[in-house]
């Protein structure tokens, strides 16, 4: 039998067969044999062969075979610093949920969750969620990234969960798709996809006073089937994104501003730093290109991953700012 994994709670998985009956399975032992360095060899989107079989009068399934995937996005994990985590798989689009100060998402976050996403060749659409509590400081922060992301090319959208503002636009876009919303705990995926398919239902929570960071509510990724014909996978919260597999050499090329201009450089290999006559660092002078772009490009090349975890509050916050002088 084939179906689709729609939960993942470590051990089993939820699978909606293709005559929508859902499923608990587990995975045959000699899955975790076969070289896969991820912490999750099964991933939410995935198309599974499996079989049935009852045991004490409830029927499970045995997954046997994992279908060749589209696409997937996939991180550092969070303890096996030498494994990864795929988040979930054959992705039509994905939302990157943005907020201003509560909590404050910044953009060595989102330019790592990007980068990742044009590596694994997944739409990425940012969108800014919560504007309904912006002061003027908030609101001018948030136009300015989004002209700063938009002037690359990618598309943004400004929403409110609570007041349901641009919620029209956010459905249209992913119609008939699978969509992926991911972001900080806090951002608000579960109270969107409330206000988006309030029969849901979807547990929230409160944003910690103490540290203007979200809580984790949704423990495991999950799959829903939403009423106009959309799939939406809501994910956990993500504190820090550990970029995963790249090659020095290759990092720029998923900065689409950097890879515009890379022909233009002296040197077919030139990494953007110290070489002579380099385009990227030319317009970077000319602000064609953003400092924060840059410096997170930078922290990439780098490999700074130690701190990717633990910087993302305060200091690339700071050095952003960089870009508005």
């Amino acid at each position: 039998m084939t179906g689709i994994v729609y939960k993942s709670t470590g051990s089993w998985y939820t699978v909606k067969s293709e005559e929508g009956n859902f499923v608990d399975c587990r995975i045959k032992g000699k899955f975790r044999m076969k070289g896969i360095k991820s912490t999750n060899p099964i991933a939410v989107g995935d198309y599974v062969e499996y079989e049935l079989e009852e045991s004490n009068n409830q029927v499970t399934g045995v997954i046997n075979t994992i279908q060749d995937r589209k696409n997937y996005i996939v991180r550092k994990s969070v303890n096996l610093s030498k494994q990864t985590h795929i988040i979930a798989s054959n992705i039509d689009i994905v939302f990157l949920l943005v907020t201003i100060n509560n909590p404050p998402t910044t953009t060595s976050f989102i330019d790592r969750f990007l980068v990742t996403a044009e590596a694994y060749g997944i739409e990425a659409i940012l969108v800014f969620n919560k504007i309904d509590t912006f002061d003027e400081a908030a609101l001018d922060e948030q136009l300015f990234l989004q002209y700063t992301y938009e002037k690359i090319g990618y598309k943004c959208l400004r929403v409110s969960a609570q007041e349901r503002k641009g919620l029209d636009k956010l459905i249209e876009l992913m119609k008939d798709r699978v969509s992926m919303f991911s972001g900080h705990s806090g951002v608000g995926k579960s109270t969107l996809v409330n206000a988006i398919e309030p029969t849901l239902n979807l547990k929230t929570k409160q944003i910690s006073d103490s540290h203007s960071q979200g809580q984790h509510t949704t423990t495991f990724a999950e799959m829903f089937d939403l009423s106009f014909g959309a799939k939406i996978i809501d994910t956990p919260g993500i504190r820090g994104f550990g970029v995963v597999d790249m090659e020095k050499e290759e990092i720029s090329d998923y900065f689409p501003e950097f890879f515009k201009l890379k022909n233009q450089c002296k040197f077919n290999n030139c990494l953007h730093k110290e070489e002579p006559k380099c385009a990227v660092k030319e317009a970077l002078e000319n602000e064609v290109i953003s400092w924060s772009r840059y410096n997170s490009y930078l922290k990439l090349l780098e490999g700074d991953d130690e701190n990717y975890r633990t910087d993302i509050y305060d200091e690339d916050r700071k050095n952003s700012d960089k870009s508005r002088g």
